[in-house]
């Protein structure tokens, strides 16, 4: 059965100053719940992550100054949060989720955590609405544990998983493919083991060609044990941040097309949910519950 992470914690408290469509995370595993998708013995509630877990990925300078609140006003600015306590630990808290997904999907073999998918966060510092990274310290455990010895990320997100890409920079058994939109943030992109970078526009057809022949490359060299999905939303053409085209269902078929791959593979993978900027809350809610969908439709 699928197992998916999700705590109240997630939606509030909601930082002073923030940006960021916070109720999204309320409102999706409400609208799954309503339509059938999932039942509430799918939810889990994760705990808070521990220090000794999050230091395998991020400086023991910067954990320390972000749980003491220590975090200069511009670095703060640059993570596009206000930082307080409570946002610290929900950080921490989606950090548990998508390891525990992790954990989970070893023996269902898939996992979802309503949060998550935070690639901007650096080694040593946050950048675009990401304190820590959770797939980052979600496959290092795994490392660490030798419960996985190949890991590929796949991370469809139209902005670059920068800090994702500056993790795992120098890694043999994490691979990092990331398909985003040349002309979004971040402006200076690190180097993924793989980026594909499209043009403003890029419609439904050129963005699934590119996924598929790319993606399929990627399996000729490397073959993953273990999968981390960042199915992030803001791909879409409504998406105020995104400059791409793509539909509702070219996204629908984005995330039937990895899934697809997973299903062939054998592989366990966790999914996180990623940006979503769309002006009507509706296309962002419809767009990430179709990943649910495609999920309980293709793996289980």
């Amino acid at each position: 059965m699928l197992q998916v992470a999700f705590h109240p914690d997630y939606v509030h408290p909601i930082p002073d100053g923030h940006k960021f469509p916070m109720e999204k995370y309320q409102l999706l595993p409400e609208q799954l719940l309503y339509e059938g998708t999932l039942d509430r013995s799918h939810f889990f509630e994760p705990t808070i992550c521990s220090e000794e877990i999050i230091l395998t990925t991020h400086t023991s300078d910067y954990l320390n100054r972000l749980s003491e609140l220590k975090v200069t006003p511009r670095e703060q600015r640059v993570s596009g949060f206000v930082h307080n306590e409570q946002l610290i630990l929900r950080e921490k808290r989606i950090m548990e989720g998508t390891r525990m997904c992790a954990e989970k999907a070893l023996n269902c073999g898939a996992a979802m955590n309503i949060a998550g998918g935070t690639h901007h966060a650096y080694s040593d510092r946050g950048e675009g609405f990401c304190l820590l990274n959770d797939q980052a310290i979600a496959a290092n455990w795994l490392l660490n544990e030798n419960l996985a010895k190949k890991i590929l990320i796949i991370d469809l997100d139209v902005h670059q998983g920068n800090g994702t890409a500056e993790l795992f920079r120098d890694s043999k058994d994490v691979f990092t493919f990331s398909v985003h939109g040349k002309n979004n943030y971040p402006l200076k992109k690190e180097l993924s083991h793989l980026d594909i970078e499209l043009p403003d526009g890029t419609e439904d057809e050129a963005y699934l060609s590119s996924l598929q022949k790319n993606l399929e490359l990627v399996l000729k060299d490397f073959t993953p044990d273990f999968i981390f999905y960042q199915s992030g939303v803001d791909v879409l053409k409504t998406d105020k941040l995104g400059r791409l085209s793509l539909t509702m269902n070219g996204c629908k078929q984005r995330d039937e097309f990895v899934l697809n791959v997973v299903e062939d593979l054998g592989a366990p993978v966790v999914c996180t949910m990623g940006g979503g900027y769309s002006e009507e809350i509706k296309y962002i809610i419809e767009a990430h519950a179709n990943t649910f969908r495609a999920i309980q439709n293709i793996l289980f």
